[in-house]
């Protein structure tokens, strides 16, 4: 059974997992035309910052409390706190990220768990997050692995989007990955300990590429 866990998480963090995540760069595209990121050096740096002041205060948090929420079958909690996700996408882009990355997700949920509560498709379509966190209920997967499985999936897009947009090689971007994690592995268990008063995100230059962006003349994603 163990095994079978571990092949469940591997799957949900693969980049061929059809949930578009590869055409959303969160900021990126702007702050590379903006000068802000120039080289792999300063995307390690950008990236660092979105995940301390952003991905550990924001996501992780909430993750964990949708998980609890779906432990316990409490809609009305999992509402609020997908409320309180998409209240903290402080940009129409990525609003809409987050809603087209949930339908996507829900998709999947459907195809593998035709059963599931129909009134959870709303949340499921809101956010990728809760339809995660239900699934990761579903099938056994403890909350620490699957909030290590959902990292990677975030660092390896994120890398990806940097090999084409600074650009740097796969060499660099190996490297970063790396590295990323091991930053992402250091601050995981504080992270989904988070209290309620410390989330929010602290990343306003993301939010300016963010919002930057969406007129952005030229552009090869989404957001």
């Amino acid at each position: 059974m163990r095994e079978t866990q571990q092949l469940r998480l591997m799957q949900l963090a693969s980049s061929s997992l059809p949930v578009g995540s590869f055409t959303w760069s969160q900021g990126l595209e702007w702050a590379v035309e903006a000068g802000w990121v120039k080289s792999a050096d300063d995307f390690s740096r950008w990236q660092i910052q979105q995940m301390e002041q952003n991905f550990f205060t924001v996501d992780l948090p909430l993750f964990a409390r949708l998980y609890h929420a779906c432990e316990q079958n409490d809609f009305t909690a999992a509402r609020r706190w997908t409320a309180w996700l998409l209240a903290c996408r402080e940009t129409r882009e990525l609003r809409e990220e987050e809603r087209s990355r949930g339908i996507a997700f829900t998709r999947l949920v459907a195809d593998w768990e035709p059963d599931f509560p129909p009134q959870w498709r709303t949340l499921f379509a809101d956010s990728q997050l809760c339809g995660l966190a239900w699934l990761g209920v579903r099938w056994n997967l403890p909350l620490a692995d699957l909030a290590l499985s959902f990292g990677y999936s975030w660092i390896e897009s994120a890398v990806m989007a940097g090999v084409k947009l600074v650009p740097f090689g796969q060499q660099a971007a190996q490297r970063l990955i790396m590295s990323l994690c091991d930053r992402y592995a250091q601050g995981l268990t504080q992270a989904l300990a988070c209290p309620d008063n410390s989330v929010g995100s602290a990343t306003p230059l993301a939010a300016i590429a963010s919002s930057r962006h969406e007129t952005q003349y030229c552009r090869l994603f989404r957001s």
